[in-house]
């Protein structure tokens, strides 16, 4: 194994350092597959050329054998005509040379010698008196010509002439005798020069070669602009790398019809650069997020760590003071306020942390929401006594239709809307402690960031979306994802088919917030008004670790604008079995809901 390794290796190394090789990988490829189209074309050309010229020659020799053969009678019976033709004029193709030779094969005598121009004179090479060297009668053979030249001057297209091949034929002749009957007398030799076959043999290669010729550089042009135009994909595919090499994601490659092969590597790399474009972003967005975690983490813990430190240096430098004993408290009531805002926020760091890891969450356990929304309604109103508090359901009012009603008046959008009534029994599989903390979180901002005297809605109910294959999770917390899981709840109301998800609406009457603003309140560390959160113990983490929550339990969780000011919550979560009948033993579940028109009142103080 180990030395078939070292030959292949060797071999590859061989490979690379050929010089060869190394300029043909060199050579662009429009101009490899032109070269191969000439190449294909020469080859085809020759092929052609080749077999046409032994098609002209098989037929022209066996013409001129059958024109031996039929006619070899006819030349010997009429040889004194033939010797007073005019021997002078060039061989057109029936001038014969003939050849009388006794039973010995001995050379009788020679009485037809064609002639041509300039005195030369051309005869076939036959074998020496006395011999036939194996010749057959009967069958033609082709042989070379012996030329003699005569005083003068030859032209060369007599000597061309001269120097063709000769076709001949060996016949047996006989004469009739009165006494004995046909009598062998010898052997004659009749022969015809192959001009005309090497002269049409001639133009036939000068046709095909200048045929070829133009064919070449014919298709030379319409193969260069035809591979151009075919690699012209090729290469907007080839510059939009480029630019992405040079680190544009946002370039794509021109589409093409999907059934070729270049649309479909251009539709599959568009699908891939997508896809890494969004990687990339994701990874500079995670990035970004992992920046200004670190640091808000950092000021945030520095903050207490700060007041601890200087209120324990405070304590050491005044220890020795009149009326240090009541200093001290004050120093450490201060730095245990400081421990207890970090500890918080490091409690609250270790949540985020574990649920980004995808640990801290058991989604294998029951989760009754109306007992945790309900628990939710007495805490809040534990905090804020002075607060109206009511709960009910929700359900989508409005309509999406674009036409305008009868009075003329733009008809009103679709919404989440909530009632007054009973908490409707609702029980899902997932975390409590989870879901419990992402109420209570929500519950917390309402108690810090709105006036103790507004009033607030607390909702649940069970609606039913057509949203297949969507996975709420991967859905961003804006008003948009809102928008669409109302629609589809339009649309399953209509087929009457769809999921079913669990809704918690937490609606407040406060200041609101600006939408720019709603906008980042998922964001870690984020608070409206970092001053007033530190007085009321906010971290900037609560809404951070609600959306995570709802994400590990593939939900979404989003923050609108309140009908008449203030900030509405809305939590959807996937109901993954059916709902189960409200326990009636439980206290804590139907404290708040015994009475369907009961609601959570105020406190009089």
């Amino acid at each position: 194994m180990a030395v078939s390794g070292k030959r292949g290796a060797k071999a590859g190394k061989t490979r690379h350092e050929n010089p060869l090789v190394r300029h043909l990988d060199a050579v662009s490829l429009s101009t490899k597959l032109v070269s191969i189209i000439l190449v294909l074309l020469l080859v085809s050309g020759g092929v052609i050329a080749f077999a046409v010229r032994q098609l002209v020659s098989a037929y022209i020799v066996d013409k001129t054998d059958n024109q031996l053969t039929n006619q070899a009678g006819l030349v010997i019976n009429n040889i004194d005509q033939l010797q007073h033709a005019d021997n002078n004029s060039t061989i057109s193709g029936n001038l014969y040379f003939v050849q009388f030779r006794d039973a010995d094969y001995n050379i009788e005598s020679t009485p037809l010698v064609p002639k041509l121009q300039g005195s030369v004179v051309s005869i076939p090479k036959l074998p020496a008196s006395g011999s036939l060297d194996g010749i057959q009668f009967g069958q033609p053979f082709t042989t070379d010509a012996q030329v003699q030249v005569g005083s003068g001057s030859v032209s060369r297209s007599s000597l061309k002439v001269a120097m063709s091949p000769w076709r001949v034929v060996a016949l047996q002749y006989t004469v009739k005798d009165p006494d004995s009957g046909d009598v062998v007398r010898g052997v004659a030799l009749i022969g015809l020069s192959l001009h005309d076959m090497q002269d049409t043999l001639g133009i036939i290669t000068k046709y095909f070669l200048v045929v070829g010729i133009a064919t070449i550089v014919f298709a030379t042009v319409m193969a260069t602009i035809a591979v151009d135009r075919t690699l012209l994909p090729l290469k907007r595919i080839e510059k939009t790398a480029a630019k992405i090499a040079n680190g544009d994601l946002s370039q794509r490659v021109p589409s093409a019809p999907e059934n070729t092969e270049v649309g479909s590597l251009s539709a599959s790399l568009n699908q891939m650069l997508a896809r890494i474009e969004q990687s990339f972003r994701e990874q500079r967005e995670t990035t970004d997020k992992m920046k200004r975690f670190v640091s808000d983490a950092s000021h945030e813990l520095r903050t207490p760590l700060a007041a601890i430190h200087g209120y324990a240096e405070l304590y050491k430098m005044q220890r020795d003071y009149p009326g240090a004993l009541e200093r001290a408290d004050e120093s450490i009531d201060r730095i245990e306020k400081s421990s207890t805002r970090m500890a918080a926020l490091v409690e609250d760091l270790l949540s985020l942390a574990r649920m980004d890891e995808g640990r801290g969450i058991d989604l294998n356990q029951k989760a009754k929401l109306n007992g945790i929304v309900a628990d939710s309604a007495e805490d809040l109103h534990a905090l804020d006594p002075e607060r109206a508090i009511r709960l009910g359901g929700v359900t989508v009012v409005g309509t999406d239709a674009p036409l305008m009603s009868a009075d003329g008046k733009a008809p009103e959008p679709a919404r989440l809307e909530f009632q007054e009534g009973k908490l409707e029994p609702i029980t899902i599989q997932g975390d409590p402690a989870r879901l419990r903390q992402v109420i209570t979180n929500i519950v917390g901002n309402i108690h810090r960031y709105t006036p103790e005297d507004s009033p607030v809605e607390m909702g649940l109910s069970v609606l039913t979306a057509s949203l297949p294959h969507v996975d709420l999770g991967k859905m961003p917390s804006t008003d948009t994802s809102l928008d669409q899981f109302i629609q589809a709840v339009q649309v399953a109301s209509s087929t009457g088919s769809g999921q079913r998800f669990a809704v918690m609406q937490v609606v407040d009457h406060g200041p609101g917030m600006a939408p720019q603003s709603r906008q980042m309140i998922f964001e870690r560390f984020y608070t409206a008004d970092p001053s007033r959160a530190r007085e009321k113990g906010g971290t900037g983490l609560g809404m951070a670790i609600a959306q995570s929550a709802v994400k590990a339990h593939h939900g979404l969780i989003c923050a609108s604008e309140t009908t008449g000011g203030g900030l509405t919550f809305t939590v959807i979560i996937p109901i993954q079995e059916e709902p189960q009948k409200a326990d009636t033993g439980d206290a804590s579940a139907t404290s708040a809901t015994a009475n369907p028109s009961e609601s959570v009142r105020p406190a009089k103080a």
